[in-house]
C-alpha cells in the first residue's frame, strides 16, 4: 500500500495486489514503480536508513530527501500488508 501525506492527513493512497510467484523484492518494487506511476511521482532514492527500517518494519517512509524534485506533501509511505 502507498499512501501520501500532508500535515497528518492522507491525500492519495493505492493498494497493489500482487499474486504472482516473484520474489518479495521484485513484488515490493514493482508495486512501487505502480504506485509512483499513479500517483505521477518519481522513483525515490532509497537510503540506507529506508532500507533498514522497510527490512524491519515492512514500512518505509520517503521525504523530501528521497526525491530528487520538490514535494507538495509531507511523506510518502510504503507498507507491505501480507494476507495468509
Amino acid at each position: 500500500m502507498g499512501t501520501i501525506y500532508k500535515d497528518t492527513h492522507i491525500l492519495k493512497s493505492l493498494v497493489v495486489c500482487d499474486d504472482t510467484k516473484d520474489s518479495r523484492t521484485k513484488k515490493v518494487f514493482h508495486a512501487l514503480d505502480t504506485i509512483c506511476h499513479e500517483f505521477d511521482l518519481g522513483s525515490p532514492i532509497w537510503l540506507d536508513a529506508n532500507i533498514k527500517d522497510f527490512q524491519r518494519f515492512s514500512k518505509v517512509r520517503f521525504s523530501q530527501d528521497n526525491f530528487i524534485e520538490v514535494l507538495d506533501f509531507d511523506y510518502f509511505q510504503l507498507e507491505i500488508i501480507e494476507e495468509d
